[in-house]
């Protein structure tokens, strides 16, 4: 007979500091987390009271703001509170949460990049069925879809992880509950019951990206035919950012997932997981607002008071 201690609470190890370091840390990330809260409040904001933002492409943008402020929300405030208070743990039901929260967002943004690149699609390749093709109500029923499918992977993902036995170890090698660093942990031999999951979770990412990537094939082959290079140049700054934030975003989660996992990660694991966790929801108020004509048009006239008048 072994004596077994069963796991209720998780250690939360984050980036190795040495003497007051995590101020510093605790500094950037607040500075990055008030950044993107800002940044995405507003791209909501803006969208929701000019009329002339009410299209299909900033319905989809309204919606990846919202996924994105909930999703660093998520993650970084608990990570800040950590690094001040020295304290690093989180109870077994809040990690529960944490990962089952993060992986919903996470799934729903990668659904919701895809249904942006087939917005594009429609746009730049069928200009002229683009609004029977994007209408409305399919726009709302996409982004419900997109919702629903990240919904349903969390809740396979969290049932899978946490099926697992954890006693003994409970110190989790990353800023947050990450799945590949609490399978690290466990105690359990078989972890098929999760990695069927995340094989599954990958090969759904992976038909996205293909289907990002023939949706932006066809997008340039387009492009290349405009005669105008304003029309050009217009083109490829909204399709090549919005490309950048998803080859950046599905490729660091593919590497982070499908590394074999090991109880004690290098310090380039948890960089990794920054550029899927925080890097996305950073860019993306800068990637779609402040490179973006209109938005720029419609953030000047909210600071003059002329939005919330019209």
């Amino acid at each position: 007979m072994t004596n077994i201690t069963v796991v209720t609470e998780f250690i939360l190890m984050g980036f190795p500091t040495k003497h007051n370091m995590h101020i510093l840390q605790s500094a950037l990330f607040s500075f990055i987390y008030l950044w993107a809260l800002m940044g995405n409040f507003l791209i909501n904001m803006i969208i929701t009271l000019d009329q002339h933002l009410h299209t299909p492409m900033y319905f989809f943008l309204k919606n990846l703001s919202f996924l994105d402020l909930c999703l660093i929300s998520v993650t970084i405030p608990k990570s800040i509170l950590n690094s001040l208070t020295q304290k690093n743990s989180i109870s077994f039901l809040g990690c529960v949460i944490q990962v089952f929260l993060f992986v919903s967002l996470g799934a729903t943004e990668m659904f919701l990049l895809t249904m942006m690149s087939f917005d594009r699609y429609a746009a730049i390749c069928h200009p002229l069925h683009y609004e029977v093709i994007m209408n409305m109500d399919k726009c709302k029923q996409m982004a419900a879809m997109s919702w629903l499918g990240g919904g349903l992977t969390a809740v396979m993902h969290t049932a899978g992880t946490f099926s697992f036995s954890f006693c003994g170890c409970n110190v989790v090698h990353q800023f947050f509950c990450d799945i590949p660093q609490l399978l690290a942990i466990s105690c359990s031999e078989n972890l098929i019951r999760e990695i069927v999951p995340i094989l599954i979770s990958v090969v759904l990412g992976f038909c996205c990206f293909v289907f990002i990537v023939i949706s932006y094939a066809y997008i340039f082959s387009s492009v290349k035919k405009i005669s105008s290079t304003e029309g050009q140049s217009k083109a490829y700054s909204t399709c090549l950012p919005h490309l950048l934030v998803v080859v950046l975003f599905l490729s660091t989660a593919f590497t982070a997932y499908l590394k074999p996992t090991s109880a004690s990660p290098s310090i380039s694991d948890i960089v990794i997981s920054v550029f899927y966790t925080v890097v996305p929801p950073t860019l993306n108020p800068v990637i779609y607002c402040l490179r973006n004509k209109a938005m720029k048009m419609a953030l000047g006239m909210l600071l003059g008071g002329k939005l919330i008048k019209s």
